[in-house]
């Protein structure tokens, strides 16, 4: 567990983070190209995901992101990058202040097609709120899907945010006993929570992937089970090609690259 310091620190940077970057990136296009041991990958932010995308120019401002691995890597799903502790002159001290979030900036317009970049977070279990990693980062790179699975993808994200939903109330009980004082059980907190989430839940609008993105899912492809679920703030508008030969490599435990897959360097360019 982090110490008061270490949470305080974090408060800090990610304010200052989010306050550091001229007003004028607001109404353009904001471009970084991410050079890798395995060729050049340029990203388009989303201006519709400004927290997201402040903070990401930002820490590519810092240089956070240079000399950083992509430490997970799936085929036919995604990349991830962003990780402090996969770069080598970070120490667990220094790494400690970018374990920040940022809220949630869902939208309904950004859907997870081949190559988005979206950030990483931890899941509902214990962040129902579904507030983003402050560092690490994915692009997806995906397959193409039938209806038929598409169907199947669309009941999975309704039962994960059915679940997410039970998760924020079972949270908030836990925390409101644990302040009060109040004698009640796993299993008494774990009833109130599901009680309280079931209205909410029989009011929760289905989730139904639009006939012009599944149209997308199944001629360029994507992550749809992501959808509704995760933060897309850019996407790659050179060098997919990079993205998907770097998610073919050979990977070991945990799905890191045996061999290391290295930002080198992340800039903001003009074009």
């Amino acid at each position: 567990m982090r110490s008061r310091i270490s949470v305080f620190l974090s408060i800090v940077l990610v304010f200052g983070i989010l306050t550091a970057c001229n007003s004028s990136t607001k109404d353009k296009d904001v471009l970084v190209l991410i050079q890798t041991n395995y060729g050049d990958i340029k990203i388009k932010l989303s201006n519709e995901t400004p927290l997201h995308r402040d903070n990401f120019v930002s820490l590519v401002k810092s240089g956070f992101y240079d000399s950083i691995l992509f430490h997970r890597v799936i085929n036919e799903f995604m990349i991830q990058a962003g990780d402090p502790s996969t770069k080598m002159e970070m120490n667990e001290e220094t790494a400690a202040k970018y374990l920040y979030q940022i809220p949630a900036e869902i939208n309904d317009s950004l859907f997870h097609k081949k190559g988005v970049i979206a950030a990483a977070r931890q899941g509902d279990q214990v962040n129902p709120q579904r507030e983003s990693s402050g560092t690490q980062f994915y692009i997806v790179v995906g397959k193409t899907f039938s209806d038929e699975e598409l169907d199947n993808i669309e009941k999975r994200v309704n039962a994960d945010l059915k679940q997410a939903v039970f998760y924020k109330h079972l949270i908030a009980e836990r925390n409101r006993v644990e302040e009060s004082g109040e004698n009640k059980t796993a299993a008494e907190i774990q009833e109130f929570a599901s009680m309280v989430a079931f209205d909410e839940i029989e009011e929760m609008k289905q989730y139904v992937i639009p006939a012009d993105r599944r149209a997308v899912y199944r001629t360029t492809g994507g992550t749809p089970h992501l959808d509704s679920q995760y933060t897309v703030f850019g996407e790659v508008i050179l060098g997919q090609g990079i993205v998907d030969s770097i998610a073919s490599v050979q990977t070991g435990p945990r799905d890191r690259p045996i061999k290391d897959v290295i930002i080198i360097k992340a800039k903001v360019v003009k074009k």
